[in-house]
């Protein structure tokens, strides 16, 4: 019979894996929440404002899911391992997978971390689209690997074959499509082609957090072929789980073992375990919440092209607004009119991200946003209220 990843890790020695552990505890793991934190804007009560910058889902966990944590709480109580293999066995069929090819995480920062630790190194590279998702950076910095960062292509997708050119050496190449932050895809032909050309032992990394607001092929039947290739899913987006963390990487044994290895024991919360199963068997829930995001952001972008303003087009749940102006301003401002925006990127700095939030949230963003662009408002940065850094590094919270 086959074992799943949990089972199997639970039969290992602990002391077996205490070098890798022992790094994996070491290394900080670095969110998008943290990241959103670190450069956000905070006035008081700004919990009560308009969030459009973090890349949550505003609608939150289905009913069923919602359901499903109440009926789990009375469990909140036991570890129940069970439901970790159960959960996994589900997933991992639900993609057409075999249980021993997929783990699952509390979200999947952790295997992106992980993974970055276990396939690049001082010697080994970490290839990544710029702009793009910062995470793996931070990860791939703590273990002193280099990172590369590539420009994205004329179309914003990744650009492969200047990808491989930049790094013949490459350890890990990772490439999130839709991309973060530009809500942009990469092909799937140029996915393939970055595996088919990959240096030998280099791990070829997809993130398809934000697959399913998009028509964007998967990955996954490079996984099924048994290619180099890691998947990353999670249910913080579409599912609306951010705050329950639920996601999982996806990879033939060898690669999930190697990421196992350095993580050490997973345990996940119950109560994330029994939402993501639910919102799993709601056939209805990604189609629905798609449409509804898709419907938004078609909105906004007529708004913003009838009114001149510039952006990249998105396929995902978030877009790079073009402020004409440096970003940090952009975002005072607009956190004056407690409307809360996301971050910039260094190689892009008049660009900000903004999630798709509600219908009246848009509407909201874009009233605050003719003011700022109109010069009705404008920022005021002080340096109690600039992006918060410690010896020129990201604020670490836990």
């Amino acid at each position: 019979m086959l074992r799943s990843p949990i089972v199997s890790a639970s039969r290992r020695s602990f002391l077996g894996l205490s070098a890798a552990t022992s790094a994996a505890f070491a290394l900080r793991i670095v969110t998008e929440p943290m990241l959103a934190h670190a450069a956000a804007i905070r006035h008081p009560h700004s919990h009560d404002g308009v969030m459009i910058d973090s890349n949550e889902n505003p609608l939150g966990p289905s009913a069923a899911a919602r359901q499903a944590v109440i009926d789990m709480a009375p469990q909140g109580g036991r570890y129940s391992f069970w439901l970790s293999e159960d959960f996994t066995n589900q997933f991992a069929e639900s993609l057409g997978l075999k249980p021993e090819y997929a783990c699952i995480y509390a979200g999947s920062s952790e295997p992106l971390h992980h993974a970055v630790a276990a396939f690049a190194s001082p010697h080994r590279p970490y290839v990544t689209a710029d702009p793009g998702y910062e995470a793996g950076m931070f990860a791939a910095e703590a273990i002193g690997a280099r990172v590369i960062k590539v420009p994205l292509a004329k179309d914003y997708s990744h650009d492969v074959r200047a990808m491989l050119a930049a790094a013949p050496d490459a350890g890990l190449f990772y490439v999130c499509s839709p991309n973060n932050p530009t809500g942009t895809v990469t092909s799937h032909s140029d996915i393939e082609y970055l595996v088919a050309h990959q240096p030998k032992d280099s791990i070829v990394m997809v993130d398809e957090a934000y697959i399913h607001f998009s028509d964007a092929a998967t990955a996954l039947d490079l996984v099924k072929a048994d290619k180099d290739v890691l998947v990353l899913r999670t249910f913080s987006k579409i599912y609306g789980m951010a705050g329950l963390r639920c996601g999982a990487v996806f990879g033939k044994p060898a690669l999930i073992e190697k990421i196992q290895n350095y993580g050490g024991w997973n345990f996940m919360p119950v109560t994330a375990l029994a939402a993501a199963a639910a919102s799993l068997r709601d056939p209805q829930l990604v189609p629905e919440r798609k449409r509804i995001n898709a419907e938004i952001r078609a909105s906004v972008f007529a708004w913003l092209d009838r009114n001149g303003y510039s952006y990249i087009p998105s396929e995902s749940n978030c877009f790079m607004l073009d402020a004409k102006r440096p970003g940090k301003e952009m975002i005072e401002a607009m956190a004056k009119q407690n409307v809360h925006i996301g971050r910039i990127w260094p190689v892009w700095p008049t660009h900000v991200r903004i999630t798709i939030g509600t219908a009246p949230e848009m509407d909201q963003f874009q009233t605050a946003l003719k003011k700022v662009m109109t010069g009705a408002v404008t920022a005021s940065l002080s340096p109690a209220r600039s992006p918060r850094r410690r010896n020129g590094e990201l604020p670490m919270r836990g």
